[in-house]
């Protein structure tokens, strides 16, 4: 049987990833970023007094909140993600689609690290995959992918200019300019952050655990190191 200070590491481990995963699972399903910017029809003397355009985006789902814009109406519209990205380039679609593949692939090295823990914490693996080395590498390839998802969804709102070209993409009468936008980040990207932190907390429960055994090990072994040589040949 493991001992207790194992039991209350590991079972610490696996609760942490835990809460990580309650997190990832929530920040999926809510806001990302909600942005709104001036709008005006796309002519060459187009004026930018004629309404402003509001979206919400989350990873699945967008709400349009338009008011008073050219071209398309003042009620809320509820859009597919996926879909309004097709319809303005690759690279957006792309990017947002590999997002959410990290984000899934999170979800699943985290489920894997909170088995290995919960099995380390009833019984005593060898140092395999099952053991600390197995919560190692599942921890860390949550921690890496998740932090790979923080840069890659801020590149695809900031560099390529995601919200500007879905409210572009949103009208149905003619060509629309925009400009001027404010975007704000919303809770489901600001939960990652946590949710990386939690992951490299677990990873640091069992290098706790691994090292608090490693200095035991060597206090057991020093009273024959240190003993005289005489007291040893008996």
């Amino acid at each position: 049987m493991p001992s207790i200070a194992k039991v209350i590491l590991f079972f610490s481990s696996a609760k942490a990833t835990a809460i990580s995963v309650g997190l990832l699972g929530f920040c999926m399903s809510t806001t990302w970023f909600h942005a709104s910017m001036d709008c005006a029809a796309g002519a060459s003397n187009a004026t930018f007094e004629n309404g402003s355009a509001t979206i919400t985006v989350g990873l699945f789902d967008l709400i349009s909140e338009r008011k008073s814009c050219p071209s398309i109406g003042r009620d809320p519209e509820f859009f597919k993600v996926f879909a309004e990205l097709g319809e303005i380039g690759p690279a957006p679609q792309i990017l947002h689609v590999l997002c959410v593949l990290l984000l899934v692939l999170c979800l699943v090295s985290s489920c894997g690290s909170i088995l290995i823990s919960l099995y380390n914490s009833v019984s005593n693996p060898y140092e395999t995959y099952m053991g600390p080395v197995g919560v190692y590498v599942c921890s860390s390839v949550s921690a890496c992918l998740s932090f790979a998802v923080l840069v890659l969804f801020a590149l695809n709102v900031f560099v390529n200019h995601m919200p500007e070209e879905l409210v572009k993409s949103l009208s149905t009468l003619g060509p629309l300019k925009v400009r001027d936008p404010q975007i704000e980040m919303g809770l489901g990207y600001y939960l990652v952050i946590p949710y990386l932190a939690l992951s490299l907390l677990a990873i640091g429960l069992i290098y706790l655990y691994q090292h608090a055994a490693y200095t035991h090990r060597r206090e057991q072994q020093r009273p024959t190191q240190d003993a005289p040589k005489e007291i040893m040949m008996y």
